[in-house]
């Protein structure tokens, strides 16, 4: 594909020919707000944020569904692309709770640091607010559509990366509302809770329970790791505060992106369970003691050996897991083979 070059704020940008105009900034290290869009859903141009003055167009095209053309002359703070970004702000703020201070979304809200970014502290816009009732009786997201600024990001991802296609917009004009089929609660719908609408909300809309009632944003350090539930070999970052992982967040995974299941994303709380085994155990006079793991493994090959040699190989299974990795796997079926001598060897996909 031929490349093409365009200038963006007196700088010369050379991209592919088909990328857009907000790829082309980005290239160039050109800050350009976004609320809609995202690089993993489809185009769509709604919130009107990254709007630009391209001359020769009569109004400000969205940069993220505009081609970049050869020869295009583009300015992204030009004082009419300020200006209606300005009021695209007032006009979120005009119906939106300005509860800073408490809502578990400070400080990782794109609202609240685009408001800061562009000194928008008030809305001269007024009318009525919506008071929806903040959705909770679900055990892994909390949703609050007061909140919510209609980017419809959520709705993307729900179809296009889980293939669900729970919520759409319902309603019309200032009713609109992000809404599953019959405006139920998410408990009540198709959801799987796999939370993947939460990783790409930019506001506080759709919050992990767990997470924000634990620790707020800047108080955990995140520790990027590979999820252990199936050999998919997904990552996310594990949130840590005080030695202790509270959450589960999203990172730009080599093979999901950031996408995650159920399990992968919400089913953390194994880490810390008072019932979590820690050390082996050994029956001793009827009651299971703690035990090294030398100790423990001399043990079962002492058992298995004995049962080899009285009732044969066939005498012996082994049960593997999907939680392993391939290679891990892979290493026990050998050893069930070639070692045990027995084709006696299944795994459980389940927790």
């Amino acid at each position: 594909m031929a490349d093409i070059t365009l200038t963006i704020d007196g700088k010369q940008v050379t991209v592919p020919q088909g990328s857009t105009v907000l790829e082309a900034a980005q290239k160039a290290d050109i800050f350009i707000p976004t609320f809609c869009h995202d690089p993993e859903l489809s185009r769509y141009g709604a919130c009107r944020m990254c709007v630009v003055e391209i001359p020769g167009m009569r109004n400000l095209p969205a940069s993220c569904v505009t081609e970049a053309r050869d020869g295009m002359e583009v300015y992204t703070e030009s004082p009419a692309v300020i200006e209606a970004r300005k009021t695209i702000l007032e006009l979120l703020l005009a119906n939106h709770p300005l509860d800073c201070l408490t809502c578990p979304k400070n400080g990782d809200c794109r609202l609240q640091d685009y408001c800061y970014y562009y000194g928008v502290g008030d809305t001269p816009f007024e009318g009525e607010h919506h008071e929806y009732e903040v959705e909770e009786e679900n055990p892994f997201i909390v949703r609050d559509m007061n909140k919510c600024i209609l980017c419809g990001k959520c709705v993307r991802a729900c179809a296009e990366i889980q293939g669900r296609g729970v919520i759409d917009f319902a309603y019309r004009g200032v009713n609109t509302k992000v809404a599953t089929i019959m405006d139920v609660p998410l408990s009540e719908s198709e959801c799987l809770f796999c939370g993947n609408c939460v990783a790409v909300c930019p506001v506080g809309a759709l919050q992990e329970k767990g997470l924000r009632s634990q620790a707020r944003t800047w108080e955990v350090e995140k520790v990027k790791t590979t999820c252990s539930y199936c050999g998919c070999g997904c990552n996310f970052d594990l949130n840590v505060k005080d030695n202790k992982v509270v959450g589960v967040t999203s990172c730009d995974g080599d093979v999901n992106g950031r996408a995650l299941c159920v399990k992968g994303r919400f089913g953390y709380g194994f880490i810390h369970h008072p019932d979590r085994l820690t050390k082996p155990l050994i029956k001793k006079d009827g009651e299971f003691v703690e035990a090294e793991w030398d100790e423990a493994l001399s043990l079962v090959a002492g058992k298995m050996g004995e049962t080899k040699k009285e009732y044969g190989a066939d005498s012996l299974s082994v049960l593997s897991s999907a939680r392993c990795t391939n290679e891990e796997n892979y290493l026990l079926q050998k050893f069930t083979r070639a070692v045990l001598g027995t084709n006696n060897i299944d795994h459980c996909a389940r927790l």
